[in-house]
């Protein structure tokens, strides 16, 4: 008598084929899908079809495909309608989106990652530098239209840790922040908007400058947040009470991690804070598929970048100088570093 097996090869499968649904919503958002329907309400089948120009064999299929995966609602008359998520995150007219991240993976990240065997055996970015092409923060930075999306993506997806910075961290101990590669200001305004007694500063390179402006008067506070340009490589950094590096250490390889560690512990006065937040790795490297995925997307993007634990850091930041480090999670897979000078 055979012996039934209690092993199922489903969840294989639906890991194996996980891109079918992050490309279906990937290419929601590049339709407009979710900001149509925040306009309209419930809509029907051949209304959405009409408004997004989908073919009639495609569009049923589509819509019905994003009801199972939970990203749309198809309500009892057959009407299809955002879910509470979707409609807060996913409409591009609201401040809460965070689409902007998703809009470039689908732009950039979506065929550079059909590469990854090529560079798990190579240790070469697959992206625009790929066979020697141009470095591509570079190229973006010097393109305006592509920077703008690049900034955009930062912005979403840091909304959420900025907000959870700005509620847990002790302003009210400090008077001045800055944040080191600001893009367009995200974490800045959120900190600003809830701290009215701080002020503080954008630190980017010059080509962001007018982004930043645009998003901080939209925001009403361009008197008490400032851009100051310059390359945290090569400027000396502005002189705040309070640091922040978010989605930077990840960037580079470990000496330029170390580098940049150094020369924030020699920018602040005695008392001065650090602040470094990325998807940090859990110690023992098991949970955090999403901080370990990061890291390969940095094998993707960089010729050195990787991400890491909080021990790392923690290991770093007091081989820089910083006392009383410690690390706090924040929320979904991010945390933060924080060391005292």
């Amino acid at each position: 008598m055979t012996k039934m097996t209690t092993i199922s090869p489903d969840g294989i499968l639906q890991l194996g084929t996980a891109f079918w649904g992050s490309k279906a919503l990937l290419s929601a958002i590049e339709l407009g899908l979710f900001t149509i329907l925040a306009e309209t309400g419930p809509a029907r089948l051949d209304e959405v079809r009409g408004r997004l120009g989908l073919h009639e064999r495609s569009a049923r299929d589509f819509l019905d495909a994003l009801v199972a995966l939970r990203m749309l609602q198809r309500l009892p008359d057959g009407r299809y309608a955002n879910t509470a998520e979707t409609e807060h995150y996913l409409d591009r007219a609201k401040p809460s989106y965070v689409g902007g991240i998703l809009e470039m993976m689908n732009g950039r990240l979506y065929g550079f990652w059909g590469n990854l065997t090529e560079a798990l055996i190579t240790g070469a970015p697959q992206n625009e530098a790929r066979g020697g092409g141009p470095n591509p923060f570079e190229a973006i930075y010097a393109d305006p239209r592509r920077l703008e999306m690049f900034l955009a993506a930062m912005t979403g997806v840091s909304l959420p840790t900025a907000r959870a910075i700005a509620a847990v961290f002790p302003w009210r101990e400090h008077k001045s922040f800055a944040d080191l590669g600001c893009a367009e200001g995200a974490l800045p305004v959120e900190i600003a908007s809830a701290h009215p007694h701080l002020t503080g500063y954008g630190f980017d390179l010059k080509p962001v400058q007018p982004v930043f402006q645009r998003y901080v008067a939209r925001h009403g506070l361009e008197q008490r947040l400032t851009f100051e340009a310059g390359s945290f490589f090569e400027d000396a950094l502005p002189t705040v009470d309070v640091l922040v590096m978010g989605h930077i250490l990840h960037d580079w390889g470990l000496a330029q991690k170390k580098l940049l560690l150094r020369k924030a512990f020699e920018a602040l006065p005695m008392g001065g804070a650090l602040i470094v937040y990325d998807a940090m790795i859990d110690d023992d490297r098991r949970e955090n598929a999403w901080g370990l995925l990061m890291s390969l997307n940095m094998l993707i993007e960089t010729p050195d970048g990787f991400d890491y634990t909080g021990a790392d850091c923690i290991g770093w930041m007091r081989e820089a100088g910083f006392r009383e480090v410690r690390v706090e999670r924040l929320q979904g897979p991010y945390s933060m570093a924080v060391g005292r000078k």
